[in-house]
C-alpha cells in the first residue's frame, strides 16, 4: 500500500532526473546568416591589416638595402640609419601585435548579437520543452549520450532562429 503513495513520486522523479537536450554549439552558430556577414567583414579587415603590414615590410627592406649600401657613410650617420632601421622594426612588430588583438576584439564585436540570439534560443528550447539543462557536445564533450534518455535538440534551437531544419535520412 505504500509503494502505491510513492509511486508518482518515482516517476516524476525519473522523468525530469533524466529529460535533457544536446545540440552542436558551432553547427548551429555556423549556420546563422550573420556569421558569414562577419566572417566577410573580418576577412575585409584582416586584409587591410595585411597590406599596411606588407606596407611596412617593404619599407623596411628598402631602408635595409639603402643602409647596406651606405656602409662608406661616416659613423654617425650608419648609427642613424640602424636606429632608423631598429624603430622600423619595432614600430612593425608592434603594429603586427596590436592588429592581432584588434582582429580577436572585431570578432567577438561582430559576433556578440549573433551569439546572444543563439544563447536565447536554446534557453527558450530548454524552458519550453522542459530540459533540465542542454549539453553542448562541441570538442568531443560527450562522447555519448544514451538517445532514450536524451532529445537533439539541434533543429528545435534552428527553428527558435528561423534557420532551415537539417531532416535526417
Amino acid at each position: 500500500c505504500l509503494s502505491f503513495l510513492l509511486l508518482p513520486f518515482a516517476v516524476k522523479a525519473q522523468a525530469t532526473q533524466g529529460k535533457f537536450g544536446y545540440l552542436s554549439y558551432n553547427a548551429i552558430f555556423q549556420a546563422m546568416p550573420e556569421y558569414e556577414v562577419s566572417r566577410q567583414k573580418l576577412a575585409g579587415l584582416k586584409s587591410k591589416y595585411d597590406k599596411e603590414a606588407q606596407r611596412s615590410e617593404e619599407e623596411f627592406q628598402r631602408k635595409f638595402a639603402e643602409f647596406l649600401q651606405g656602409q662608406e657613410f661616416p659613423e654617425n650617420i650608419l648609427l642613424k640609419r640602424q636606429h632608423e632601421l631598429q624603430d622600423l622594426l619595432t614600430k612593425s612588430i608592434r603594429f603586427k601585435e596590436e592588429s592581432q588583438k584588434l582582429l580577436v576584439q572585431a570578432e567577438k564585436d561582430l559576433q556578440a548579437d549573433m551569439l546572444y540570439l543563439l544563447n536565447e534560443a536554446i534557453r527558450a528550447v530548454g524552458v519550453e520543452r522542459g530540459y533540465a539543462y542542454i549539453i553542448n557536445t562541441d570538442g568531443n564533450t560527450c562522447p555519448f549520450i544514451n538517445p532514450a534518455m536524451a532529445d537533439d535538440v539541434t533543429n528545435y534551437v534552428k527553428e527558435k532562429l528561423q534557420l532551415p531544419i537539417s531532416v535526417e535520412p
